[in-house]
C-alpha cells in the first residue's frame, strides 16, 4: 500500500562540514494513520532544466551541456545531481528529517556546471524515492516498499547553492588539468615569479589577447 506521502519544504547550507554540503528538509506523511517503526529511505534527485527560462548569458554558459538554443528542445534533458540514503526514525501521522546533500565545486561534473552557469532564480529539482518501511499490525512488523511512484519537486534557490559554495571557496573556482599541464604552468609561475596562480593565469590570458 503507497500511503507515504514526501514534501521537500526548505533548503540552506550545511555548516561546520569538512566539504560543501546542502542539507534539505523533508517532510514524511504516513496517510493511514497507523505507526511507522522506521524508514529506509533512498532519495535519487535530479535537475530538470526545461522546467525555467534562462538570460542570454546564462544559456551561453550552459552551451556546453545543451549545445545552442536551437537545438534546446531535443537537449534539454534531465540532469542528475545525487542519490543518497538515510533513516527515518518511528513516527505516527507525519516527520521531518533533514537530508543531507554533498556538492562538489568541480566544474567537469554536470550538475556544477549547471549551477555554476546560472545568475540567479531558482534551480527546478525533482526528488525521486523509494526504500522499505518497517511497521507493525496486531503486533506483528510489516515490512514493504516505497513504491517508485513517490516524488517531490522543489525549487531550490540559486542563492543557497552560491552560499553552500562559499562557505568553503569564496570567489573562487576549480579547474582539473593534466599533470603536464601542471607542471607547465608551475613552471611559467616560478619563471616570472608571480605570487598566485591568479596571477600567473591573468597574465596568460592577458598575453593571448594581445
Amino acid at each position: 500500500m503507497d500511503m507515504l506521502h514526501f514534501e521537500c519544504e526548505g533548503a540552506w547550507p550545511t555548516r561546520y562540514a569538512a566539504v560543501p554540503g546542502l542539507t534539505l528538509r523533508l517532510r514524511v506523511v504516513e496517510r493511514s494513520g497507523a505507526p511507522v517503526e522506521a524508514v529506509a529511505l533512498r532519495c535519487q534527485i535530479r535537475i530538470e532544466p526545461q522546467r525555467r527560462t534562462y538570460s542570454a548569458g546564462e544559456a551561453q554558459r550552459l552551451s556546453d551541456l545543451f549545445g545552442d538554443t536551437g537545438r534546446w528542445t531535443k537537449t534539454l534533458k534531465p540532469v542528475s545531481f545525487a542519490t543518497l540514503s538515510t533513516m527515518v526514525p518511528g513516527f505516527t501521522g507525519s516527520t521531518f528529517v533533514d537530508l543531507d546533500v554533498p556538492c562538489t565545486y568541480d566544474l567537469e561534473v554536470a550538475s556544477t556546471k549547471y549551477f555554476n552557469a546560472l545568475d540567479n532564480g531558482q534551480i527546478p529539482l525533482l526528488l525521486l524515492f523509494s526504500g522499505t518501511v518497517f511497521g507493525s499490525q496486531n503486533g506483528n512488523l510489516r515490512v514493504w516498499q516505497v513504491p517508485w511512484s513517490n516524488e517531490a519537486s522543489f525549487a531550490l534557490p540559486v542563492s543557497v547553492w552560491r552560499e553552500t559554495v562559499d562557505l568553503h571557496f569564496p570567489g573562487s573556482a576549480w579547474l582539473r588539468v593534466r599533470r603536464d599541464t601542471m607542471d607547465a604552468l608551475q613552471r611559467f609561475r616560478s619563471e616570472h615569479a608571480f605570487a598566485t596562480w591568479d596571477d600567473a593565469m591573468t597574465a596568460m590570458l592577458a598575453a593571448t589577447d594581445g
